[in-house]
């Protein structure tokens, strides 16, 4: 069955890169160091955006991160990175903002929590952030978590259904109050004078089936665009997984304009594997393409020998580090489909479907790789150099096949 049109929402501007469903899904990400070290957060800020992170998030948490802010814009400034960079308030986002103007000015949106927006004057506090907000023509998300929900509000709901005749499943409600804070805290922000195309809304949970519940449930009660993800995803594997389960259902029924895929890295791990992550879903589900992509067969006993694991490894990793030149002067690249396989049952047949393939012999096969242009059989290479000889046949396809952009003296 096709996927669903994408659900129709408003535009949101944050920076020059625009979210909601006249425009492709947004990509993003957010930074894990101390805000305060303006130095190592623009690297980072940079090194996500090199990734593919379109948007990218920074702790703004104290007063050390945001007198920081304006230097952390400046150094990604002067690296040549124009990414739009969101601060997230917690706690204390409306004296931070208030506090420090020019952090406000040099953030290109605000993501405020309304659960906990202060303590006891929270509508007070969110008023602050928004009309600050509306004073610098920033955009805002309102992002309700599950773990820190308005507990007065879910209260109040609690005891309204227990009056009910037919009470409904606790669940239902708590994701009921998920709902009711974002949309509510949206019409207040317009109450104060956010435009209706300046909000964005996320409704995240740690489960697959309560994040696809609370989607489909908010988008069919807006059309505010909405930002995706699973929050707390975890790490690694399980972290991948769960995240591309969730937002694959949702994303095929057309819903989410911004994705973040949320994974705990490894003690000094690479931040930049969530965007890489992000890329893939949108890119194995036809919604998007970022990279050329490399179909490899599993191996089996007729693959015995590790040759053609080796030679889909050495290719990937050779794409992966030619695609910041090739982004930037072969348009069309990251459709490229190539195929490497291990033995003849399924490799002349996968390798005709990729515009470039090879077919490697596997045990006791004749030892000679064919190899397919656009379904037609091109060469068979031999020998030691087969690698080689591949990735000169790549660089020479995409050299006729993407016309490079002209560069301006």
């Amino acid at each position: 069955m096709p996927f669903d049109d994408r659900r129709r929402t408003v535009t949101t501007r944050v920076g020059a890169v625009a979210v909601g469903s006249a425009a492709p899904i947004v990509v993003q990400s957010m930074t894990n160091t101390d805000t305060a070290d303006a130095v190592a957060t623009a690297d980072q800020v940079v090194a996500l955006a090199g990734a593919g992170s379109q948007l990218v998030r920074v702790t703004v948490n104290n007063e050390d991160a945001a007198q920081a802010v304006p230097e952390i814009a400046q150094r990604v400034r002067d690296g040549g990175v124009d990414v739009p960079i969101v601060g997230d308030f917690h706690y204390n986002g409306h004296l931070l903002l208030a506090k420090y103007p020019e952090c406000a000015r040099q953030l290109a949106k605000y993501r405020i929590n309304p659960g906990n927006v202060g303590s006891k004057r929270r509508d007070e506090n969110f008023r602050t952030i928004v009309q600050i907000a509306v004073d610098n023509g920033k955009p805002v998300r309102i992002g309700v978590n599950w773990g820190s929900l308005d507990q007065d509000l879910l209260t109040d709901m609690m005891d309204d259904n227990a009056r009910r005749t037919e009470p409904l499943d606790a669940k239902d409600v708590y994701i009921e109050a998920m709902l009711a804070s974002a949309l509510r805290s949206a019409e207040l922000a317009e109450q104060v004078g956010l435009r209706h195309d300046q909000i964005i809304i996320s409704a995240k949970v740690s489960g697959v089936q309560d994040l696809v519940e609370v989607y489909r449930r908010l988008g069919a009660r807006c059309d505010y665009p909405l930002h995706l993800g699973l929050t707390e995803a975890g790490m690694g594997m399980k972290g991948i997984v769960a995240s591309t389960a969730g937002l694959s259902i949702l994303l095929a029924e057309g819903i989410g304009d911004t994705i973040r895929v949320s994974l705990t890295p490894k003690p000094n791990g690479d931040r930049t594997e969530e965007v890489i992550v992000a890329q893939q879903i949108l890119q194995s589900l036809g919604l998007r393409s970022f990279t050329p992509q490399v179909t490899a067969c599993p191996g089996c006993g007729r693959t015995t020998s590790t040759f053609f694991q080796h030679m889909a490894e050495d290719i990937q990793t050779y794409i992966r580090e030619q695609m910041p030149v090739w982004r930037e002067q072969r348009p069309g690249v990251e459709e490229l489909k190539v195929a490497v396989m291990g033995c003849v049952v399924n490799g002349p047949g996968e390798s005709k479907h990729a515009n470039l393939g090879i077919s490697l012999p596997g045990t006791f096969e004749e030892p000679k790789a064919p190899v397919y242009v656009d379904g037609k059989l091109l060469t068979t290479l031999r020998g030691e150099t087969i690698v080689r000889d591949f990735l000169r046949i790549l660089e020479e396809y995409v050299a006729t096949h993407y016309v490079a952009t002209t560069v301006s003296a």
